[in-house]
């Protein structure tokens, strides 16, 4: 394999990878809460057909953009009413939301099936960064979304780490009793957590209809929701560490192309399965992990909160 097969599939790595980027960065927000979301997957697809829909429309691909946000948020408002306010089961919830999206995804993209997209993101070089030798190929010969994934990247890691939201955030994850006894609302910061989870998931989606593959097709995330989950664990809930896993998972999945390219004779099934593959092996040596040292796990993940029980 040569140097220009490697920038290729590493170049190609970091565009697939990008959606999962995004939403995994809105779960690592969410669960930082204590409140975990199975309906990346829905909220995906309804932010991909929502964009792609408006940004047809309009031909305008930041209005797409925009619309997926608060798409994504919508359906997020959703699950958060249902696990925050009335305590029912977070597992169930994010199941069904899933579902949903799924179903009112496809209802709503009926007549966009085949239509060709008006407007879309596309490459943007960066002068000088783009030339230099194979990081620039790589890194800085992306569109503007791609950009965006990492500038949001280092913004969330800030914020995390350095800052009084921050750590009121990874608080509510770990001990909310505490957190609402020093005076703060922790429904208020769980809402705001999940809603904002579910802007980066409308934007993911967002991504795949208008970047990735500029179309709508039913099911078009193709299970990237579930590897955004799974993504979290391996993070050990940090969003620099999942920037790294996004792009590792997308030069997997871009990598069975370039090797039929190559002429490697492996059957196409098996190459479509990698990433998927890959992300199951992750997650069963990352959770042995993270259960033997409990690094990063929020301690409250995933338990409903009452002020009734503190």
């Amino acid at each position: 394999m040569n140097l220009d097969y490697l920038i290729a599939i590493l170049t190609a790595g970091v565009v697939a990878g990008t959606p999962i980027l995004y939403a995994s960065l809105g779960e690592v927000i969410a669960e930082r809460s204590g409140i975990l979301n199975l309906g990346v997957e829905g909220m995906m697809l309804v932010g991909a057909v929502s964009a792609f829909y408006v940004g047809t429309l309009s031909q305008n691909k930041w209005l797409g953009l925009l619309v997926a946000l608060g798409a994504g948020g919508l359906m997020a408002l959703i699950h958060a009413v249902i696990t925050i306010l009335f305590r029912a089961n977070q597992v169930a919830s994010g199941l069904a939301l899933t579902i949903f999206g799924t179903g009112l995804s496809a209802y709503l993209g009926r007549s966009l099936v085949g239509i060709p997209p008006t407007s879309t993101f596309k490459a943007v070089s960066i002068p000088i960064l783009s030339q230099i030798p194979v990081v620039g190929k790589v890194l800085f010969n992306q569109d503007l979304m791609v950009y965006l994934s990492v500038i949001l990247v280092v913004i969330l890691w800030f914020v995390f780490y350095k800052t009084k939201v921050g750590l009121l955030l990874r608080a509510a994850g770990e001990n909310p009793s505490a957190v609402d006894a020093l005076g703060h609302n922790i429904f208020f910061i769980r809402y705001a957590a999940v809603i904002v989870g579910g802007m980066f998931a409308g934007a993911g989606g967002a991504y795949l209809s208008l970047a990735y593959s500029p179309s709508w097709m039913e099911n078009m995330s193709a299970g990237r929701g579930w590897i955004a989950v799974a993504l979290v664990i391996f993070a050990v809930w940090d969003p620099g560490r999942a920037l790294l896993g996004a792009w590792l998972f997308g030069v997997i999945a871009s990598l069975g192309l370039h090797l039929q390219a190559l002429g490697i004779m492996i059957p196409s099934y098996f190459l479509q399965m990698l990433p998927y593959i890959f992300t199951f092996i992750v997650l069963v040596f990352t959770t042995r992990e993270t259960k033997n040292r409990r690094s990063g796990t929020p301690a409250a993940l995933g338990i409903s909160y009452s002020r009734e029980e503190r």
